[in-house]
């Protein structure tokens, strides 16, 4: 059982409205205002709390920093090579992947993570009108 602390709720309370996946940054930004002597410091050690916990999800977008999303059950991303927005994918489940991966690897896959990549909407809309 982990120790509850303020600024750890404080974190979750932020994140769990949201679904634009903030960064550390942002976080910090956010809840200043209810935590005035709170350091950057703290936000990154909380978020690794929470995302090693399981409580939160950190998604590594490989350029750039860390994202995090309040919403710890399982779902699939997609990263906006142009904007760099993070946005959750509503999907039906691939969890079939795993015993597919499962079957040529001599070890037990448990699960995966997902990140899909292209144009956003908004990208799109913007590149085409800019290309048309």
């Amino acid at each position: 059982m982990r120790k509850h602390s303020k600024q750890r709720d404080c974190i979750q309370t932020f994140l769990a409205g949201r679904t634009d996946h903030p960064t550390a940054e942002t976080v910090y930004m956010g809840i200043r205002d209810e935590l005035p002597h709170i350091s950057l410091a703290t936000v990154y050690r909380n978020l690794a709390l929470l995302s090693e916990s399981g409580e939160i999800q950190k998604i590594s977008t490989g350029n750039g920093p860390d994202r995090f999303d309040g919403n710890a059950a399982p779902h699939n991303h997609f990263l906006c090579s142009c904007c760099g927005d993070v946005i959750d994918l509503d999907m039906d489940s691939i969890s079939y992947v795993d015993e597919v991966a499962g079957k040529t690897f001599p070890g037990v896959v448990q699960g995966h993570k997902i990140i899909f990549y292209g144009l956003c909407p908004n990208c799109l809309t913007g590149s085409k009108a800019s290309n048309g």
